[in-house]
């Protein structure tokens, strides 16, 4: 399996992770009896703040899905995984690192980090989108 292949794999389980623990914090709000099964809304608007970035972290990832993962997706179906393979783990590590900082804080330092790390993936995608393309 290419390097590309195993970071858009790890890349989609990585979203799973974060609905996973988004799920598990609902259902101990429901078990606690703090919140009814359909008071929840999207954006965990109605629960604690770590409960809101974490939706909100979550909702990233799966936003980032088609253009990030469909690059990684174009580079393996036309077999130009060459292009992709050698950034492909910086981009995962900067996208961990982005949802890691956004459950972690909304501090400026931390915003401000965030966004270096979302300015690394689109940098990452440009690059990946033009070498795609032009080959």
């Amino acid at each position: 399996m290419s390097t590309s292949a195993q970071v858009l794999g790890l890349f989609i389980s990585w979203a799973l992770l974060l609905v996973v623990l988004m799920e598990a914090s609902r259902c101990y709000f429901l078990i606690k009896g703090r919140i009814r099964s359909n008071e929840f809304k999207p954006d965990n608007s109605n629960l604690p703040p770590f409960m809101q970035r974490l939706a909100r972290a979550h909702a990233n990832c799966i936003e980032g899905l088609p253009v990030f993962g469909g690059l990684l997706i174009l580079a393996l179906v036309t077999d130009q995984t060459e292009i992709t393979d050698a950034l492909a783990p910086w981009f995962l590590l900067a996208r961990v690192a982005q949802s890691s900082i956004h459950v972690a804080s909304l501090s400026v330092v931390a915003v401000n980090a965030r966004f270096a790390t979302f300015v690394v993936q689109v940098g990452i995608a440009l690059y990946w989108a033009w070498a795609l393309v032009l080959s």
